[in-house]
C-alpha cells in the first residue's frame, strides 16, 4: 500500500471540506486506484478526525440497492464511518454552510447492544445483537464536485457521508418484520418517495451482516453502542436551502430535518 498516495488523496478530499468547494474525482487523478486503496484513504481521514477530537458513533452502509450498484458497476455495498459531529437532532436544522451538495435518504438505523465481529455474521446474529431499531435520515454529501463519482471515489470519501438524524421511538427488532416495513418520504410536505425494508438487500439486517463481515478485512469490529445506518430505502433527494424533509416508517415512527438558508 502506497502510504504517500493515501495521504495525498486524504489531503485532496480534506481540502474540499476546508475550502467549501468540491474537488476532482480521485479516479481522474489516478484511474488505477483500487477499492482497497480507497478504503485506506477513508481510514486515514477518520484517523485524522479522531485525533482532532471526533468520536466514532457507528457506521453507515451505502449502495444497498441494485439500481445504485448497477449505476456504479459494482455487486456489493460500501461503508463509511459515523462521527459525533455528524449528528443532527430529530426535527432540527442544519445550516447549508456545513454542506456542499447534500441529498437526503430515509433508512432504518440499528443500535447495537453487543459486538459483531466477522467473517461469518448472519442476519439472525444482527437481530440478536441489536438493542433496538429506529427511523433515520441520512444527509449524504460529496466532496467530489458535481457528484461525478465512481465506486473508489465514494469509498475514499467516507461513502459520501454528511450528517444523520435518528427519530421515532425505540423498537425491538424482533417485534417488527423489517423487510416489510413501509416507508414514506416527504420533501416540503410533499410525498416524493416510498419504499420498503426489503429494498435494502432484501432485509436491512442483511446489510448490517454484510458490514460486519466486510470490516473483518480491515480488522474492525462493530461495537456495542454503535449506530448502524443500514442503507437507503429509496432514491436520495436533492436538498436546497429552506427545504424540509421527513420520513415515516411503519412501526418505527418518523424522523425530520430542515436546511436553514
Amino acid at each position: 500500500m502506497n502510504g504517500e498516495k493515501i495521504t495525498r488523496f486524504a489531503d485532496h478530499l480534506a481540502s474540499a471540506s476546508r475550502e467549501g468547494v468540491g474537488v476532482a474525482p480521485l479516479t481522474s487523478l489516478d484511474p488505477q486506484i483500487s477499492e482497497q486503496e480507497a478504503y485506506h484513504v477513508q481510514l486515514k481521514t477518520i484517523e485524522r478526525r479522531v485525533k482532532e477530537g471526533a468520536r466514532i458513533t457507528g457506521k453507515k452502509i451505502g449502495l444497498t440497492s441494485r439500481a445504485m450498484q448497477t449505476l456504479l458497476g459494482v455487486d456489493q455495498p460500501d461503508y463509511g464511518h459515523l462521527l459525533d459531529s455528524m449528528v443532527v437532532e430529530n426535527n432540527g436544522e442544519l445550516s447549508f454552510e456545513h454542506v456542499l451538495a447534500p441529498k437526503v435518504e430515509a433508512e432504518i438505523a440499528f443500535l447495537l447492544k453487543r459486538d459483531l465481529e466477522g467473517p461469518h455474521v448472519t442476519a439472525f446474529d444482527v437481530l440478536m445483537a441489536t438493542e433496538y431499531v429506529l427511523p433515520a435520515l441520512e444527509i449524504v454529501d460529496s466532496r467530489i464536485a458535481n457528484w461525478k463519482i465512481k465506486l473508489e471515489d465514494t469509498v475514499a470519501d467516507n461513502a459520501s457521508s454528511g450528517f444523520y438524524v435518528l427519530g421515532g421511538h425505540p423498537v425491538k427488532p424482533q417485534d417488527l418484520d423489517l423487510s416489510l416495513a413501509g416507508m414514506a418520504f416527504y420533501k416540503n410536505q410533499e410525498l416524493v418517495n416510498t419504499g420498503v425494508g426489503a429494498a435494502a438487500l432484501g432485509n436491512p439486517a442483511t446489510c448490517v451482516a454484510w458490514l460486519a463481515n466486510k470490516l473483518y478485512e480491515f480488522g474492525i469490529t462493530l461495537k456495542a453502542g454503535e449506530v448502524i445506518l443500514s442503507g437507503a430505502l429509496s432514491a436520495a433527494v436533492e436538498a436546497k436551502p429552506g427545504d424540509a424533509f421527513h420520513t415515516r416508517i411503519a412501526g418505527l415512527g418518523s424522523a425530520g430535518v430542515k436546511f436553514s438558508r
